[in-house]
């Protein structure tokens, strides 16, 4: 009954009450759109990778190595020579290794040369192997593999060719149109930066870089690589893993050990390598390093979200405060028509909670709706992915501590009223 009289008495303010129920809404929304996106964003960084034991790089941060190898984010320090990888991949401990080239991409999408080795040993989730829902894997020097977002974004199906451009950015002035790729499979979605990975092969993108190179003897810098790649195979760098030829330098390789406790003596060793400075991360290690990095960016918008909620509230406060002179009538009249002092304490409270409930329950909606609609965008643009389901344990314990704070809150306007005698409500005060 109580609860039926407040509705009805917020009926007649809607104004205010409709702003106070929109405030408490996009609080709650946003309070609960941080979380999900933490939650997200921490199971799809350690999702990306497992059963790597090892990724080695050139000499650098463990976590530019770390984001640049397997998420793709920003670019490595330094390439190392393909011989220094060939005889760490000959070592006796390691069982399987799978060497990465970055620095190139198509329409904005990362594009990673490697070898067949990255279907056959490359794990992520639990354990889960990739996919092809299409196609098959890397077999010629130009086959290209897509990711499923790549795939989709684009509308490329199989047989599409495609053009690489030197950079990571989504406009590039130099494009490699010489030595197209040709599309040969597409991966099923994993919900990792895989999905949004254009795979070629160490030789492809070796001879595009090295045409590239001949194309500009007039630049230093490119001949000198060229001439390195030179070099490299006069050397006889060895095959790359069935290639009829060798690249010059990758960016890094995962490595997976025959025995996991021989990781940190393999780290040692190739920190200590003499050939050139490189350095060997732990991948679960340097995980824990990213978090602690963006542990206090986590924390302060957590923190401003639940500023927002409490500013809403406040809103609902001051709203029911402001309303308790022009009501004080309307509490007498209830009170001399039988009501007692408790159930007007009640009403007010029972109005604080039912906007507060209400606006909990509307957030949480709208909420669902964005992630529905713009899901895709944020995965595409942003690379989260966000799924939509129903809220957390974690999420369900903070709308049960807002719901707690807005009846607290509204304690304050119903003791007031509470105080008010009959005799002060009847008083036409001028």
């Amino acid at each position: 009954m109580v609860l039926a009289l407040a509705v009805k008495s917020l009926r007649k303010r809607k104004l205010s009450a409709g702003l106070t129920l929109l405030s408490i809404a996009l609080a709650v929304m946003l309070l609960l759109g941080v979380e999900r996106m933490r939650q997200e964003s921490r199971t799809s960084f350690a999702s990306a990778v497992s059963g790597t034991d090892l990724i080695v790089g050139a000499r650098g941060s463990p976590v530019q190595l770390l984001l640049s190898s397997v998420f793709h984010i920003g670019n490595a320090s330094n390439n190392i020579r393909w011989d220094t990888y060939r005889a760490l991949a000959q070592r006796p401990e390691v069982a399987w290794t799978i060497p990465i080239s970055l620095g190139d991409s198509h329409r904005g999408f990362r594009v990673l040369g490697t070898t067949p080795a990255l279907f056959e040993h490359f794990r992520f989730g639990s354990a889960r192997k990739l996919e092809l829902v299409q196609g098959k894997a890397l077999d010629g020097a130009h086959d290209a593999v897509l990711g499923a977002d790549v795939a989709e974004a684009l509308h490329y199906g199989l047989g599409q060719a495609i053009v690489v451009a030197h950079g990571a950015g989504e406009v590039s002035f130099s494009l490699h149109q010489d030595q197209p790729f040709r599309v040969v499979g597409i991966l099923s979605r994993t919900g990792t930066p895989v999905d949004r990975t254009v795979y070629v092969t160490l030789e492809g993108i070796d001879a595009i870089h090295a045409e590239a190179a001949s194309a500009r003897d007039d630049d230093p810098l490119t001949a000198a690589l060229h001439d390195h790649h030179e070099q490299a195979d006069a050397h006889g760098g060895g095959e790359a893993d069935g290639s009829a030829h060798a690249p010059s330098a990758i960016t890094a390789f995962l490595v997976g050990l025959k025995s996991r406790p021989a990781a940190l003596g393999v780290q040692r060793a190739v920190n200590e390598y003499t050939g050139e400075p490189l350095t060997a991360i732990l991948p679960g290690v340097t995980l824990q390093e990213v978090w602690e990095i963006t542990g206090a960016a986590e924390r302060t918008l957590f923190a401003v979200s639940a500023l927002v909620v409490v500013v809403g509230l406040a809103g609902m406060l001051v709203a029911l405060l402001t309303s308790l002179s022009e009501r004080r009538r309307e509490m007498a009249i209830l009170r001399s028509v039988g009501a007692r002092p408790a159930h007007v304490f009640a009403l007010i409270l029972g109005e604080a909670a039912f906007l507060t409930v209400l606006g909990i329950a509307l957030g949480a909606i709208a909420l669902t709706l964005a992630l529905l609609i713009g899901q895709s965008w944020m995965e595409s643009r942003l690379g989260l992915f966000i799924a939509v389901s129903w809220p957390s344990a974690y999420e369900l314990m903070l709308m049960a501590l807002v719901a707690g704070a807005g009846v607290l809150t509204g304690l304050i306007p119903a003791w007031r009223i509470y105080r008010y005698s009959l005799a002060d409500g009847m008083t036409i005060r001028l």
